[in-house]
């Protein structure tokens, strides 16, 4: 990590290294204090292929004899509170062509020419739903996304590629049901696209993968944590935020309400030269010292 202009950059600065640091700190001063009421702190990892760790976090606090009350996970929003965000399906396509010399290739299936059709009707379903919905305003992006993200095909240029992988993902509304939007996929490519691949090869078509999901979140505005972190934020409105979080996991499977709420924002992360402003580490301070104040005692 490096600090210039008022800003530390370094790798997970805003995305949520941040937050972590400032909680550490100050657990040594809620010590300090006497607590009152008991704190948790919840590290996970591989947050971002899966929500790995949390997963296995939230068997275990189903087991805990007394669970967390309630949980506030301090992923970057810039000291928002937030209520909501987008689940994501995640979807691998695997194409099956027929190869041949490229000088012959009326008589094959090209794999990654099939996909690529296939891709292109996925960015038409997109640009459908950005005009027609459904929407939410409250969300920063107020409507659900579709997008290919990877895509791996062919070995030669003179040989008609026979298979092609690519993957897709929908981050939706959390009153959004992702599975419509992949059953029209898969229906568009059983209807349109496989029979003629399949007039020529009846082993060719399209196999669709399901390779995970992650759960939005939707917490009701007037539950106690919101009213909570509201209080410790000195703030009296709350959002939605497009990007996902391990929050969907505590609230549905572990049956704790759970807000979004932490220091920096996600523009900055995921990028060259992250960053968290100086700024925002100060209201993340102000946050937890607040924080300290309602469960610690005066010792």
């Amino acid at each position: 990590m490096r600090e210039a202009d008022e800003r530390l950059y370094g790798r997970g600065t805003a995305d949520m290294k941040g937050f972590i640091a400032i909680a550490l700190a100050y657990a040594l001063e809620m010590l300090k204090r006497g607590l009152e009421t008991p704190i948790h702190l919840a590290f996970s990892y591989d947050e971002e292929v899966g929500h790995l760790g949390a997963r296995r976090l939230v068997e275990i606090i189903r087991d805990m004899p007394v669970r967390p009350a309630m949980c506030i996970v301090g992923e970057p929003t810039g000291m928002d509170v937030i209520v909501a965000h987008k689940g994501k399906a995640k979807m691998r396509v695997h194409v099956r062509g027929l190869e041949a010399h490229s000088s012959l290739a009326p008589q094959a299936v090209n794999a990654i020419e099939y996909a690529a059709e296939l891709i292109a009707y996925i960015k038409g379903m997109a640009r459908r739903i950005e005009k027609e919905g459904p929407f939410d305003d409250k969300f920063d992006l107020t409507h659900s996304t579709i997008q290919v993200g990877v895509i791996q095909g062919g070995v030669s240029l003179n040989i008609v590629p026979n298979s092609c992988v690519f993957e897709f993902e929908i981050r939706h509304l959390p009153d959004d049901d992702p599975s419509a939007y992949v059953a029209e996929i898969e229906a568009f490519a059983r209807e349109h696209l496989e029979p003629a691949m399949q007039a020529i090869d009846p082993r060719t078509g399209f196999t669709f993968e399901d390779i995970g999901t992650n759960l939005s979140l939707n917490i009701d505005p007037g539950e106690d944590i919101v009213a909570l972190v509201k209080r410790l934020t000195g703030r009296n409105d709350h959002g939605k935020v497009a990007f996902g979080t391990e929050a969907g996991l505590f609230m549905e499977r572990a049956g704790i309400p759970t807000v979004v709420c932490g220091p920096g924002h996600i523009a900055q992360a995921h990028k060259p030269d992250e960053f968290i402003a100086l700024e925002q580490i100060a209201k993340g301070e102000d946050f937890m010292q607040r924080l300290m104040d309602y469960v610690c005692g005066d010792a």
